[in-house]
């Protein structure tokens, strides 16, 4: 089963629980999957195009959370977290902060870095092996951290 396909039977589904607040967020999920086959003019997407389309919306409901969160908004935030949590669903399971430690002490090693000159370089390879299982931001820091 494709992730579109998925999508399409969780939308099915959760329309005849009479789910409301799911059947919206995974609304707004196909139509954001919709307008990137649009902008790709392509019928189907790869599952790893959905995925970066999933991984783009979860982002921004992390955005939204933590700038309603700031700003005293506890009711849109807790809207947000609903459809973040709905999003994660679509999501590969992250890695532990263990495992994203290990990776990125892995990623400096194979790059060969030893500064922060080489953190772009580190970063990248980094990216590639997490393939969306961990967080730009933490791995960021961590590169950060362990680099001299």
């Amino acid at each position: 089963m494709t992730q579109i396909e998925k999508i399409n039977a969780e939308i099915k589904a959760s329309m005849l629980a009479r789910d409301a607040d799911r059947t919206g967020a995974l609304r707004l999920l196909k139509s954001a999957v919709g307008y990137l086959q649009i902008e790709k003019k392509v019928d189907v997407l790869p599952d790893a195009d959905v995925l970066a389309v999933v991984q783009k919306e979860a982002k921004k409901r992390r955005d939204s959370i933590e700038e309603f969160d700031r700003g005293g908004r506890a009711e849109l935030a807790a809207k947000e977290r609903a459809e973040l949590k709905v999003l994660e669903e679509f999501l590969p399971k992250q890695l532990s902060p263990e495992e994203t430690e290990e990776l990125v002490k892995a990623a400096i090693t194979e790059v060969g870095a030893t500064s922060k000159k080489d953190m772009g370089a580190v970063m990248k390879a980094a990216q590639a092996k997490a393939a969306g299982r961990a967080d730009g931001k933490v791995m960021s820091a961590l590169v950060g951290k362990l680099l001299p």
